[in-house]
Formats: structure tokens, sequence, C-alpha cells
């Protein structure tokens, strides 16, 4: 009986200093080396990337075999030249619809051209010369030619008009999002359509002219300052004042545009005497510019009438 009792305190001892090897652990011991590779071939979870650093004493040598393999250097030229390709052709399509320099030309203004522009839309009349001037057959910027065509200033009044007819509609005590949604979108409608129909128009006349789609955005969209100045006189003075600030804003406009665009579209009679433009009759030339002025008073009153009861 002694013998068995003897050995069974001798061994247990020995097994509480080492726990089973099946038991899981709740810290894994780091500090020594990193383990090899059992006899499966699988690398043991945790111990990658320390053995990645210890291969060769150091820990950035495999990253220098890395780069420094020719099939590796060679795979990351060949994704930087289609990268490059990839942002090239991006770039392209863009420019097929849209130039960024060019546009970058009607937002080139000032404090000094945006004071003579709104002058010049709302007193046309004592204007003398309205031609674009050129250096070196480019046009100047807006800032250094008050008749050149800009954006800025209609893209500012479109807004202003917005905040313009949210106010209005609040003082009425009806406003909504749904109602200024539509407000927008029936003003931004409306100038689409207008450009539309003037390059539908240019383009089966076979007028040559420099007349560029943004050119016609900025003609079109100068009527927003006519229809802020008519609604703020409409909240001031009531529908008499409404309807005064709506005479005198849409003849200043209609006489505005007929003098700008008659220095685009008829002056390029002279280009067309020889060419397929030929055959368009001058007259007809005129009617596209009268039309284009003569539409401007019914846009200004359509969306500006709602506003002011």
């Amino acid at each position: 009986m002694d013998l068995p009792h003897h050995g069974y305190r001798a061994t247990k001892p020995r097994a509480r200093a080492a726990p089973p090897a099946g038991d899981p652990l709740l810290f894994e011991d780091t500090s020594g080396p990193a383990p090899n590779m059992n006899s499966q071939a699988y690398y043991t979870p945790g111990y990658n990337m320390g053995a990645a650093a210890g291969v060769g004493g150091a820990g950035g040598a495999g990253v220098n075999d890395l780069f420094a393999d020719p099939m590796a250097s060679a795979a990351m030229m060949y994704g930087s030249s289609l990268a490059n390709q990839g942002k090239d052709m991006v770039n392209k399509e863009i420019s097929r619809f849209m130039s960024v320099n060019k546009l970058k030309y009607f937002f080139a203004v000032d404090t000094k051209y945006v004071m003579k522009k709104l002058m010049l839309l709302m007193f046309p009349y004592t204007h003398q010369d309205w031609e674009v001037r050129y250096h070196r057959d480019t046009p100047l910027t807006p800032r250094h030619d008050v008749n050149a065509p800009d954006l800025y200033i209609p893209t500012m009044a479109f807004i202003t008009y917005i905040l313009l007819a949210g106010m209005a509609l609040g003082i009425q005590k009806r406003f909504s999002p749904e109602v200024l949604g539509m407000c927008a979108s029936t003003a931004l409608v409306w100038v689409i359509i207008e450009v539309l129909v003037m390059l539908l128009s240019l383009y089966l006349l076979t007028v040559h002219t420099d007349l560029s789609t943004f050119d016609l955005i900025a003609y079109s969209g100068y009527k927003y300052v006519g229809m802020i100045f008519t609604v703020m006189c409409g909240l001031l003075f009531g529908s008499d004042g409404y309807f005064v600030a709506l005479a005198w804003s849409s003849c200043a406009l209609m006489f505005f545009i007929v003098r700008s665009l008659k220095m685009k579209i008829l002056s390029s009679l002279s280009s067309d005497s020889m060419g397929a433009g030929a055959s368009a009759k001058p007259r007809l030339r005129l009617y596209i510019t009268v039309a284009t002025a003569a539409f401007q008073p019914i846009i200004i009153y359509w969306l500006t009438s709602h506003l002011v009861r």
C-alpha cells in the first residue's frame, strides 16, 4: 500500500508544473523565437510577420528582396503606366463635353466687372460700344471687357433668386421644400430649353458663329438679375411695383440681348457669304435675335408672378 501512495505523491507535483498540451492558453508567449512550420506545412497563426522579419537577421530584408526582384519591379511599373493611362482617358472624356480652361474663362471676374455688368444689365441704353475685344484672336477675359459674357453673375443670380423665392413664399405662409424645389427646377429647365432651341435654330440656319454653349447659357442666365429686381419690387411695393419693375427689367434685358447677339450672329454674314451659310437669309438671323429677346419677358413673368400676391 505504501508504494502506490509514494508513487502518487512523486508524480503529482510534476503534473502541476506544466499544463496539459491540449488546454488553451489565455496569453501566448511571444518572447521566444518564431516557431517553425508544423508537420502539415502550415504556419502557426500570429507568427508569420515575426518569421519574415527574422529571415537573414534583418526585419526589412524581405521587403528589400521584393523590390529587388525584377519581376516585381516590372509589375509595379506596368501598374503605374495603366493608372496614368486611365487618368488620361478620364480627362480626355471630360474634355470632350466640358473644357475646364474655357469654363475658368467665364468665371474670371472681379468686383469692378460685376458692378459694371449689373449696371449694364439694368441701364443698357447709354452703352455705346458692344463689341467684344480680342487679343491675338483670343477674347479678353470678363474682368478686362465688360461686353464679354460670364457665368459668375448668372450663377449667383440663380442662387439669389431661389433664396428670394423661399423668403417670398415664407412671408406668404406658403413655403415648403417641395414648392421651393419645384421653383428651382422650373427655372433651370427653362434655361436649358432656351439654350437648346437657340442651338437648334443656329444649326438649321447653318449660322457659323463663335457663340458657344457657355455663351448662350450666360446670355440666358442674365434674366435672373431682372427677376430678382422684379420680385423685390413686388414684395416692397405690391402688385403695382411688381409690374413697373417687370416692364423696366424686361425692356432692359431685351435691349441688352439684341445688342449683344447682334454682334455675334449678324456679324457672321460676311464670313458666310461664300460658304454654306450663303443661302440663309439675313432676315431669318435677325428674327432669331429678336425672338430670343422677346422670349425673356415671358419667362420672367412666368417664374415670378406666383411669388408676388
